[in-house]
């Protein structure tokens, strides 16, 4: 069944190469909401298709030259990010803090009613008081993205993410995670989510909203709940 063309949306896709950003891009072409998706990526991705428009864009510390490219989006899904311990920290900080909050200035002064869904984590911390980095700068993120008085905007509190299909894991405990899946699944349903759930719920939650609900902020039980509340299958 078509969408009637007024109601169809523009989006931007930030992190299409990684896991999560990747699902949130296939699955954004295939909606029928989604009039047009716009992937912000450091290299050329290997696909094709109507709706999708490439931008390359190598130096996210500097999101200027992306204000043509960010005019007249609906929404935005921020996925970039970075594995503590696969970089050093100054670099952990500057992709998980700088970027996202370079990327949201331009987003914001190009479409400024535009809706942005943000990949935090369990844990974030926007006191600055945990004592683990992760958890500091992705609350820092945070803070500055509520700052910036988006009409909507949507923080992504995930737990452990399950990659769904085979990857070379980034530490031991992500291997280990993912060895015990199934059976951490069932005894802790609420401290784990599907990489393409999670994708599909930041993609939904750009283009159609949510439930009128408290803060923007969804930890990872609310997440799988607006997964179950948009699709009928859900882990």
């Amino acid at each position: 069944m078509s969408v009637p063309t007024a109601v169809q949306k523009r989006i931007v896709i930030v992190g299409a190469t990684g896991m999560v950003g990747g699902y949130a891009l296939r699955y954004a072409l295939e909606h029928p909401v989604v009039k047009s998706a716009t992937a912000i990526v450091r290299r050329k991705l290997d696909i094709s298709h109507p709706k999708l428009n490439q931008v390359v864009h190598r130096d996210f510390a500097d999101c200027s030259a992306l204000a043509e490219a960010l005019s007249g989006q609906d929404g935005a899904v921020f996925c970039l990010g970075a594995y503590t311990g696969a970089v050093s920290d100054a670099e952990l900080r500057t992709i998980t803090v700088d970027y996202p909050i370079e990327f949201a200035r331009v987003l914001h002064a190009s479409s400024p009613g535009a809706a942005f869904s943000f990949l935090s984590g369990s844990g974030a911390d926007p006191t600055g008081r945990s004592r683990m980095p992760f958890a500091r700068y992705k609350g820092e993120a945070e803070k500055a993205l509520l700052a910036a008085e988006f009409p909507r905007l949507y923080i992504f509190r995930p737990a452990y993410i399950y990659p769904v299909e085979p990857r070379k894991e980034p530490n031991f405990s992500y291997r280990l995670l993912r060895a015990i899946y199934p059976a951490f699944r069932l005894l802790f349903p609420n401290q784990v989510i599907r990489a393409d759930d999670l994708a599909r719920a930041m993609v939904d939650a750009a283009v159609r909203g949510t439930e009128e609900r408290e803060g923007p902020v969804f930890e990872n039980r609310d997440i799988r709940a607006m997964v179950k509340s948009f699709h009928p299958r859900i882990e």
